[in-house]
């Protein structure tokens, strides 16, 4: 996962933002999360847009002679029935939509181009396109179709490679914008069942932990991983916010300065200096 990756999981009232790989933001309530990808609605969940409708209102917002360029391709993808040309269409489509701006769009093509290649890497490729996307949509039936695009591309990834605990996590982090956290939680959990020494994996269950106000459990999980680790500093950092949170602030300030000084990032220093700051 790249540093300045950070993970949301949906609370009750609001989302909290959460190192699950360290990048410049650190947990501050003040701070406005990226949008959920899947609210809630009156208790009901939204529907995703439907592609075609997707399609057609950017197709609406283009220069007609984009237009004739993609509907010329689009006829190449239809005729073509080899798969390498339909590939290569599919591509094609992805960078001239890329180009206009038109994101989902594009990263449809993408994926679509992924699940005929059936490479991990291409398919890993794609879905962290959805997901990056997902975390700024503004209209939630986008964000809930990019949220199901990225699930059936992790899950074809996972098939070819079902060892691979990063594409499980990743795609959990999916689960749990989308308003489904028990989902997400379960693959988390088969992940520690099967590897509890994976780092990523315990630390985002300790932050779901926090976020539902179970600081114990937490603290709990975290103090095992920081027996084994006591010089990680993404470890460190969640488990002096699991005491934050409790309210013991001294313990926290404790963690806080341990975990800053195993950091190599100078402006996260500053970062978490601020933030010791603001709590003391």
């Amino acid at each position: 996962m790249q540093k300045s990756q950070v993970l949301l999981v949906g609370a009750a009232v609001a989302l909290l933002v959460i190192l699950f790989a360290f990048g410049r933001t650190v947990p501050r309530s003040e701070k406005k999360p990226m949008s959920s990808a899947a609210p809630m609605q009156g208790g009901q969940d939204i529907a995703p847009i439907a592609f075609s409708e997707l399609l057609e209102t950017a197709k609406g917002k283009i220069p007609a002679d984009k237009l004739l360029q993609v509907n010329t391709i689009e006829t190449n993808v239809v005729r073509g029935d080899v798969k390498t040309q339909q590939i290569a269409a599919y591509r094609q489509l992805y960078n001239t939509w890329d180009s206009l701006n038109q994101l989902p769009v594009a990263a449809y093509y993408l994926g679509e181009a992924a699940k005929l290649e059936n490479s991990e890497k291409s398919l890993t490729f794609a879905a962290n396109l959805f997901l990056a996307h997902l975390q700024h949509a503004e209209d939630p039936r986008v964000a809930k179709w990019e949220a199901q695009q990225a699930i059936t591309l992790f899950d074809q990834a996972i098939q070819l490679n079902p060892a691979n605990d990063t594409l499980k996590i990743s795609q959990a982090m999916v689960y749990m914008n989308t308003g489904e956290p028990m989902t997400g939680v379960a693959k988390l959990r088969e992940v520690v069942a099967a590897h509890p020494d994976n780092i990523d994996a315990q630390v985002t269950l300790a932050n779901l932990a926090i976020t539902s106000g179970q600081y114990d459990k937490a603290i709990e999980r975290l103090e095992g991983v920081a027996k084994n680790h006591p010089d990680n500093a993404k470890v460190l950092f969640v488990l002096a916010e699991s005491y934050r949170s409790k309210g013991d602030k001294k313990k926290a300030i404790e963690l806080f300065e341990k975990s800053k000084q195993l950091m190599t990032d100078p402006e996260l220093k500053k970062e978490v200096d601020s933030y010791i700051k603001s709590i003391q």
